[in-house]
């Protein structure tokens, strides 16, 4: 571990700006403390940074003291990238900045900020651009990995509204690069992780959502489930790119529309997404509400920053979890009845399968216009075991991966890259699929000695 009497962390420490945690001073523990649970990791050094300058710093200091680096923003990836074990943590956390220009209808965004903030600032112009589900995960790592969520059958990907950005690199110097500046670290950056550089700066496409949208689910037996997602599947094949419909096996929470004596037994829930006309929404979707006979349903109107709020009681921070992902390009009577199969053995209450649809204008863009290359995924579905005490680990891990094994059959071959879990290295090429080839020559180019390593890594080239 580094001595607070290290020569060269006192010259870092006079020329950075944020705060530098060592072990044992106040708030080290609350800053190396991430999402999941199961990552219990302690920096030898954690840098605060308050803005690009103390980036430029930490990664000179890095160099400099030969440290491995882990880069944080919201601390949601599951593999635990955020936090390395005696080494530098980069803390982007406090740079939660967002600007939203209403008339070029474009953000920029520091890399700290959650869905939360974004949200926050961009819907008080009735602006969105696709991100996450969860309003705690952090906009970068999302948005690096690819990004997804209620808008992206509408407008693409996270990082399709990725207009520039601003970024240091392995050698410390800040780039700003967009389709005409740097166009390659561009186009690596959009899908490649963090395998690149620190993100000082995000900046986006803005498109009119709400404030309002059309939303809510339908919970049904999971008795019905094979009724169910037969016709969920049937029914999505022509939904326009307005409305998603998502599905959720998992046991019942205590939603208040239903009734006390379902609270925890098996459902299958399906949320439902529309934006624009709120009537002609309701009227495309109403169909769902009649694919089995439900426990009971919540519709109607309500703001977008309260539905991309909807889910977080479910994904708050402190549980440990574990996650297998695969992509489909269509839900096989097999892949269905392996997930019922699956779901009807849940490992913990709090376990769960789901099934994000995906589509619509995501499809479009060619496999080779971003590092994000699976253009023909319809369906992702995340195996998301969650748990609370560590005896269960075993159990928990072990239920998670005889699913992924027992749907790999009917799988696509690739996996959504921010849902891969730490010893996934075997599925790292799969991850970047065809573009693999092509993010290898730019990580030699731009960081030829894997400085960047802590993620789902591309090797150089020369290693």
């Amino acid at each position: 571990m580094t001595s607070p009497a290290d020569k060269t962390l006192q010259e870092f420490q006079s020329k950075f700006r944020g705060e530098v945690l060592l072990p044992g001073d106040t708030g080290y523990d609350e800053a190396r403390t991430i999402w999941n649970a199961m990552i219990d990791r302690k920096p030898a050094v954690i840098a605060r940074c308050t803005g690009c300058a103390d980036v430029m710093e930490a990664v000179a200091y890095a160099q400099k003291a030969g440290l491995v680096v882990a880069m944080r923003g919201g601390g949601h990836n599951i593999a635990g990238n955020a936090v390395c074990s005696g080494g530098l943590m980069i803390d982007l956390s406090p740079m939660k900045s967002v600007r939203v220009d209403p008339v070029a209808r474009t953000a920029t965004v520091e890399p700290g900020a959650t869905l939360g903030d974004f949200d926050h600032e961009a819907q008080a112009f009735a602006l969105a651009t696709p991100l996450g589900i969860n309003s705690t995960t952090g906009v970068g790592g999302l948005t690096l990995g690819g990004g997804f969520g209620w808008l992206t059958r509408k407008y693409g990907m996270s990082v399709d509204n990725l207009v520039a950005a601003e970024i240091v690199t392995a050698d410390g110097r800040r780039r700003r690069v967009s389709a005409d500046q740097d166009p390659e670290l561009f186009w690596a950056i959009r899908g490649g992780g963090g395998n690149f550089g620190v993100v000082t700066l995000f900046e986006f496409r803005l498109h009119p959502v709400g404030p309002e949208v059309f939303s809510g689910l339908v919970v049904y037996p999971f008795e019905q489930a094979r009724e169910v997602l037969s016709r969920y599947r049937e029914f999505v094949e022509t939904l326009p790119d307005e409305l998603s419909v998502w599905a959720v096996l998992r046991k019942a929470p205590p939603l208040p529309f239903l009734p006390e004596e379902v609270y925890g037994k098996g459902i299958v829930a399906l949320a439902l997404f529309g934006m624009g006309d709120a009537k002609e929404a309701r009227k495309r979707l109403d169909p769902v509400r009649a694919f089995g006979r439900p426990y009971g349903e919540h519709l109607g109107v309500q703001p977008y920053t309260a539905w991309q709020q909807a889910f977080d009681p479910l994904l708050t921070p402190g549980a440990r979890n574990y996650w297998k992902s695969h992509n489909f390009t269509e839900l096989s009577d097999g892949a269905i009845d392996t997930v019922i199969e699956y779901a009807a053995k849940l490992s913990s209450p709090q376990s769960e399968i789901f099934i994000g649809l995906l589509g619509g204008q995501a499809s479009r863009v060619p496999p080779e216009a971003t590092a994000y290359a699976h253009r023909d995924t319809q369906f992702a579905l995340n195996v998301h075991g969650r748990w609370e005490d560590p005896a269960d680990d075993q159990r928990c891990i072990a239920w998670a991966r005889e699913f992924f094994k027992a749907t790999t059959p009917y799988a696509a071959g690739g996996v959504y890259v921010n849902f891969m879990t730490e010893e996934e290295t075997d599925r790292i090429a799969a991850a970047y699929g065809p573009n693999y080839e092509r993010l290898v020559r730019a990580k030699t180019k731009y960081d030829p000695e894997n400085f960047f390593s802590l993620n789902q890594n591309i090797k150089p080239s020369n290693e």
